[in-house]
């Protein structure tokens, strides 16, 4: 649990970032972090258009570099977009203004107002400088499709077990996560549409 649903931790070391929208509303927001990729991205578009349902998508701005007509796609089909820094670094690992670097060398390739930390952490220094620019955005549930140690039929347990009204779920639409989300997420969808929540973007 500590790791699928972290808020109750993360909230007491950054207090004013959104982990979870209205609990009193009925509604989930799907997230995808790490791409986009030529090998995940066009799926995942093609399968929220589906089943007619919105998005937002955390991009790291080296592959929005290399890749400049799926962030194209990705907003003309209708969701929306946050920053994941340039190159999806983990900032405990860098030097805080070398991280608020990174993170800003992503404004010569798009502009928004969200920012997500790779890897679910950042230090206080930056939190605090970023905030007054960007809404940081964590998550209440992490499906964990990125792990080996699960597989397709774990990570949609993972969604059932965890979400609750409000719920920000993170999936990733990145090589690591292919053969995992291609299971869990049109399952995931189809579920939570038979438990009644609607879909929204951030």
């Amino acid at each position: 649990m500590l790791i699928e649903q972290p808020t109750f931790i993360l909230d007491k070391i950054y207090p004013k970032a959104l982990f979870r929208k209205n609990p009193e509303e009925h509604s989930v927001y799907l997230t995808f972090d790490d791409g986009p990729i030529p090998e995940v991205t066009p799926w995942v578009l093609d399968t929220l258009d589906k089943y007619g349902i919105k998005a937002t998508f955390f991009v790291v701005g080296d592959n929005v570099k290399k890749y400049p007509h799926l962030l194209k796609d990705i907003i003309e089909r209708g969701h929306r977009i946050g920053n994941h820094t340039f190159n999806h670094v983990r900032g405990i690992q860098m030097r805080p203004h070398d991280y608020v670097e990174n993170i800003k060398k992503c404004d010569r390739y798009f502009t928004t107002n969200l920012f997500r930390p790779p890897h679910g952490i950042m230090r206080r220094w930056v939190y605090r400088n970023m905030r007054p620019e960007y809404e940081i955005v964590f998550y209440d549930v992490v499906t964990r499709d990125y792990s080996s140690k699960l597989n397709g039929n774990r990570v949609f347990r993972n969604v059932k077990k965890y979400t609750r009204n409000g719920s920000i779920i993170v999936f990733h639409d990145s090589l690591r996560s292919v053969t995992r989300l291609k299971f869990a997420l049109p399952k995931s969808i189809e579920w939570l549409t038979e438990q009644g929540y609607s879909f929204k973007t951030l």
